[in-house]
């Protein structure tokens, strides 16, 4: 059996309880789906070993049609490097970005992400790759996730770490760092060098 079923079968519970919720008014039904939920929150207690309270919160707590959350990562070469931080929270490398903003396009949450976690001021080219977070190599996680990489051209600023990052550098596609896999995973990464090397190629699409 596939080691990460239960993350789906959690998640998929999670959102059929979630949208009745939102949408049922009868009290019994109320009761039926809270249930649901409850189960959902315990597959990922059981299987993550992470505290009740805190899985109820991140994975249960929203209300609501459930849909994926986004990811947005900018992609910054130069000189046949590419540009990546290192987070404070594992001390691991990952391409700057982090959950899209609202009130931002995913041009602006890009350049916005360069800036704060890299120092750099940007301008979003185009979009490279959506990729379904389930269809990679990364760890579990509660989350429905899309990822977008986009690909941005530097016009000011100078390599500095951020709030959140504790560095910023460029890597060759041969001598990467430890990755943030929970992030960027290095055949994500190696997918951007792709376009680097085939600008015209097409957009990825999971």
């Amino acid at each position: 059996m596939n080691d990460t079923r239960w993350l789906e079968w959690a998640q998929r519970i999670q959102a059929i309880a979630q949208t009745g919720l939102a949408y049922t008014r009868n009290e019994y039904d109320i009761e039926r789906y809270e249930e649901l939920r409850e189960i959902s929150i315990r597959i990922m207690q059981e299987h993550t070993g992470a505290p009740y309270p805190v899985i109820k919160e991140l994975f249960a707590s929203e209300s609501g049609y459930p849909t994926p959350k986004v990811d947005v990562r900018g992609v910054v070469f130069e000189d046949g490097k590419i540009l990546l931080v290192r987070e404070k929270s594992d001390g691991k490398w990952t391409l700057p970005g982090g959950w899209a903003d609202i009130g931002y396009t995913p041009k602006e949450v890009a350049a916005k992400e360069i800036r704060e976690e890299a120092g750099l001021i940007v301008r979003a080219v185009k979009l490279l790759a959506v990729l379904d977070k389930k269809c990679h190599p990364h760890p579990p996680e509660p989350y429905y996730i899309y990822k977008l990489f986009i690909l941005c051209e530097r016009t000011g600023g100078a390599l500095e770490a951020g709030l959140e990052t504790s560095d910023a550098a460029y890597f060759g596609e041969h001598e990467l760092p430890e990755l943030s896999l929970n992030r960027t995973t290095e055949s994500q990464i190696r997918l951007m060098f792709d376009y680097l090397r085939n600008p015209g190629k097409e957009v990825t699409l999971d």
